[in-house]
């Protein structure tokens, strides 16, 4: 390693010439800046990698239309989808205002919003390294010298008061500080897209959960009217016994279907209550705070514009965390590289300095020194270029990472329109088996009041009907949270315009 002490070198800075005064003094620093200012940073300059998107999903000449025959399908008023509120198309107050616990009172939201300003400190502790360092204290010590040291004076015991400061400043001559200060910036960016998806996830989570919980209403009730027909048949059977006409095992039989039933309806209880449980997680309450009454899942299923595959990029806030870090990784590359390059600071010292306190603040103990320091490293076994090859391939790491999100980005997309598109057309079919099913039942009870078949065709009939109807229901629950995954997939609302500056 060479060092080149530039403040004793007339010839290369006569700006620090003694005789030249205070003004040329502060040519120095102002000189530093002028060259700072033209100065380019070393290293790539960013831009973000090329990804090609798809005209248009392959889904979307496949989803049913706003109102198709027998659908449930509805569609939703102009913008709701595009807002980030993208619950309240649904028009649940009570979702609506679970749905705004989430964002006051989640605990991991809040520990999402304290890495992200924990991260923008950074940028603040980054751009520090642009302005000087200044330090300034006095200090005193009364000194007793040997009088057999060599070259003996007569003065061996003294005061020394000092009151000095002193100033550091390394210019940016390479960008090595600008390019800190972006990767701190886009870090920071990074982490505010994280703390969107982590918002978006928890809101889709609590949403997904309410509405497996008002499935889980929807089936209650399916089972609650199933035990009243039920008990009406097991009437019908003790009758018919006891008028001679059924047998014992009809009894028997009707009874036992009564109690599967009802053991079903305990169990769709218990199911609920743990969705209930997890919703209250959610919103940061205790369980013992949230009661939801029942409510079955009766509303109309909205339509949500997909959009096009364009602005997914646009709109997925974990696409833009990946695309920061690749910005980021670019920025360390200029760091890496601005290693080749002189080290170069300048410092000052200035204060007083006198054996008396009567004279120690006046202008004979004043003193003042300037000067600067370059420094070059000259061998370093390869560590610098191995350092910068590192980075380059953390760079392309994080460009191929940006690449595959935006590609799983836009294939859940096509998923959830899929899912959407197929659930709307197989709960269609369902529709018809359920109607097929319970006209079978009134024939089948017919024909049972009018002994021309046993009770076995009855219950074959109870149980057919039993099982279409809570199919139906189950896949109106499944369109529900497929319409959520939907909204999560397109981001819910959220644009990159919302990344902090």
């Amino acid at each position: 390693m060479r060092r080149w002490p530039l403040d004793r070198d007339r010839r290369a800075l006569q700006v620090l010439i003694p005789g030249l005064g205070k003004a040329a003094c502060l040519a120095l620093p102002m000189t530093a800046l002028l060259i700072l200012t033209g100065c380019k940073p070393v290293g790539p300059n960013y831009s973000r990698p090329i990804y090609t998107a798809p005209a248009a999903y392959k889904e979307t000449a496949a989803i049913p239309p706003p109102n198709p025959a027998g659908g449930t399908w509805q569609a939703a008023a102009p913008g709701q989808a595009g807002t980030g509120k993208w619950w309240e198309i649904y028009q649940d107050p009570r979702l609506n205002q679970l749905e705004e616990r989430v964002g006051a009172h989640n605990e991991s939201l809040r520990s999402a919003l304290e890495t992200y300003l924990a991260a923008r400190d950074q940028i603040a502790v980054a751009r520090a390294a642009f302005f000087p360092t200044l330090s300034a204290g006095p200090s005193a010590a009364h000194d007793k010298l040997s009088a057999h040291r060599p070259l003996a004076t007569t003065t061996s015991n003294y005061n020394d008061l000092l009151l000095t400061g002193q100033a550091s400043w390394e210019p940016d001559f390479w960008g090595r500080i600008r390019r800190t200060v972006e990767a701190a910036h886009e870090t920071a960016q990074a982490s505010a897209a994280d703390m969107a998806t982590l918002d978006l996830s928890l809101h889709a989570e609590l949403a997904q959960d309410y509405f497996e919980l008002r499935g889980l209403d929807s089936q209650s009730r399916l089972l609650e009217s199933t035990v009243t027909d039920y008990e009406r048949q097991l009437d019908l059977t003790q009758r018919r016994f006891g008028g001679g006409i059924g047998t014992d095992v009809d009894v028997a039989q009707a009874r036992t279907v009564l109690e599967t039933v009802r053991a079903q309806l305990i169990d769709i209880n218990q199911a609920r209550t743990e969705y209930e449980h997890a919703i209250a997680t959610l919103a940061n309450m205790e369980a013992s705070e949230l009661t939801l009454p029942p409510a079955p899942l009766d509303p109309a299923l909205p339509n949500i514009p997909p959009g096009v595959p364009s602005e997914l990029m646009e709109r997925r806030p974990d696409i833009a965390a990946s695309e920061r870090r690749v910005a980021a990784a670019n920025a360390q590359i200029g760091i890496a590289v601005s290693a080749f390059y002189p080290t170069i600071t300048l410092g000052g010292t200035g204060g007083f300095e006198s054996t008396h306190g009567g004279t120690w603040l006046q202008g004979p103990s004043a003193l003042w020194s300037l000067g600067a320091q370059a420094t070059e490293l000259l061998f370093d076994a390869g560590q610098r270029h191995a350092l910068t090859d590192q980075t380059r391939h953390l760079y392309e790491s994080d460009a191929a990472t940006y690449k595959a999100t935006v590609l799983a980005a836009f294939n859940e997309v096509e998923d959830k329109l899929s899912d959407l598109r197929i659930l709307e057309q197989e709960s269609v079919a369902e529709g018809r088996a359920v109607d097929d099913a319970r006209h079978s039942l009134d024939l089948s009870n017919q024909r049972y009041k009018g002994g021309v078949t046993s009770y076995l065709e009855v219950l074959t009939a109870e149980s057919t009907l039993l099982t279409n109807q809570r199919t139906a229901t189950d896949l109106q629950t499944r369109q529900f949270a497929a319409s959520v995954q939907l909204l999560r997939a397109l981001g819910g609302g959220w644009d990159a315009s919302q990344l902090p500056k």
